[in-house]
């Protein structure tokens, strides 16, 4: 008898929905993740966000900018990620702002705001 080893296939679908999936900041970052992150003259702490549907990244950037003195690193409507830079206290302010937006405003589904 011989005896087969079965693959298993597993399909993962995208299911829309209105959830922050991920709210960091990088406080101290070393100067090296700058430059891998295309980050061109910039210093100070780093902000991420993943974000869906994607296009709220936009929003999350508007309200992140208007909240903090913190500057947009890195958007994109379509994956929902957005970066943000600035001094640490900037940078999470905006992030609490952001996620009083989408989350008490809009109905988002809440990520735990972390921090490294």
């Amino acid at each position: 008898m011989i005896e087969l080893d079965e693959k298993k296939r597993i399909i993962q679908e995208f299911v829309p929905g209105k959830q922050v999936t991920l709210a960091h900041v990088i406080a101290h970052p070393d100067n090296a993740l700058y430059t891998k992150l295309g980050l061109i003259d910039t210093r100070g702490a780093i902000g991420i966000f993943t974000i869906t549907p994607g296009e709220a990244a936009i929003i999350a950037a508007d309200v992140a900018t208007k909240a903090a003195a913190v500057s947009i690193g890195f958007v994109d409507r379509f994956s929902g990620s957005l970066v943000v830079t600035g001094d640490v206290a900037s940078v999470e302010a905006s992030l609490r702002e952001v996620m009083r937006t989408l989350c008490d405003q809009m109905g988002f589904t809440p990520a735990p705001v972390t921090r490294s």
